[in-house]
């Protein structure tokens, strides 16, 4: 599924911080994020009567933390719960604007424009390496379309979205989504990597990235994927709008939506990569559908009026 985030006002949080006030709770936020539960599988995952899990599930529904369904069961009809946002984002200061149309547009990660990498460097998707491993021309094989990990020691990679947004919608807002981490060959938790995001040309900001991340399966990865190798990266959400940008809600650059120049049927470059005069020189790993912990792939959502 997609990554959702919520934002709220102090205010709005109110009767979310009152939901999470319960240990019980908080653990069953954290049950449903690994899956879909029914009431009995979460009373004994935490050990509580049922008629107790009913009630911590009827506060969370109410919060807009959980919702769920009655599907029919072995047994008769079972209610099966879910969890509704995998990140909550607080605006002390009250809501920021947001417009209420968002186009979103999701490109493969497999389906760039351009590309320069460094070894070590490759690509996969969910049935094989494509082309031969730390050599930088396998990138050019019509089968890295099908890519769903792409990784390298260095350079950038560009990719295009297409706006087709109606030619009288003016965007006030841009977010861009994406499972990203450093390179280090087989992995290193502790790999520092500062990896800068270009819109349009323009540097919108760059995250250091704090590892290559391994040791713990990525739950999506393929089983032929050994443990050996980079197993998941961190969901970053680079945000444009009229007061700067911001990565996961904290303001890095001073660079705004108009600065960007984005038009309605005009394309939208976006470039991810190292810069050589970077002090942390640890590479980028992009994480598709198919590989790591969020089942997505590049996601540019547009906030338009």
């Amino acid at each position: 599924m997609p990554y959702h985030i919520q934002e709220l006002s102090a205010t709005e949080s109110v009767a979310v911080f009152r939901a999470l006030a319960s240990e019980s709770r908080a653990r069953i936020i954290e049950l449903l994020a690994e899956r879909d539960m029914n009431i009995n599988e979460l009373s004994t995952a935490l050990g509580l009567a049922q008629p107790s899990i009913t009630k911590h599930i009827q506060i969370l529904e109410e919060a807009g933390l959980v919702e769920s369904d009655y599907l029919a069961g072995p047994q008769g009809t079972q209610k099966r719960c879910r969890r509704v946002h995998d990140r909550l984002l607080i605006e002390m200061a009250g809501r920021p604007y947001r417009p209420d149309c968002v186009s979103e547009i999701e490109v493969p990660v497999g389906m760039y424009t351009q590309i320069e990498a460094v070894p070590t460097c490759g690509l996969a998707n969910r049935e094989r390496f494509i082309g031969h491993l730390d050599n930088p021309v396998s990138f050019f094989l019509p089968e890295r379309a099908t890519a769903e990990l792409i990784w390298s020691a260095g350079g950038f990679v560009e990719y295009v979205f297409t706006n087709s947004l109606p030619l009288e919608a003016s965007v006030v807002g841009v977010d861009l989504a994406m499972e990203i981490c450093s390179e280090a060959p087989g992995y290193n938790n502790d790999y520092p990597s500062d990896i800068t995001v270009w819109l349009n040309g323009f540097e919108i900001g760059t995250w250091s990235s704090p590892g290559d991340f391994g040791g713990t399966r990525g739950r999506l990865n393929p089983n032929w994927w050994h443990d050996n190798l980079n197993q998941f990266g961190l969901l970053k959400v680079w945000q444009v709008n009229n007061h700067g940008t911001s990565i996961d809600g904290m303001i890095i650059s001073p660079v705004k939506i108009d600065d960007l120049g984005i038009r309605p049927w005009q394309t939208i470059r976006v470039r991810i990569g190292v810069k050589p005069e970077s002090p942390n020189q640890g590479g980028f790993t992009l994480f598709g559908k198919g590989f790591g912990n969020y089942e997505q792939d590049l996601v540019l959502r547009l906030h338009y009026v």
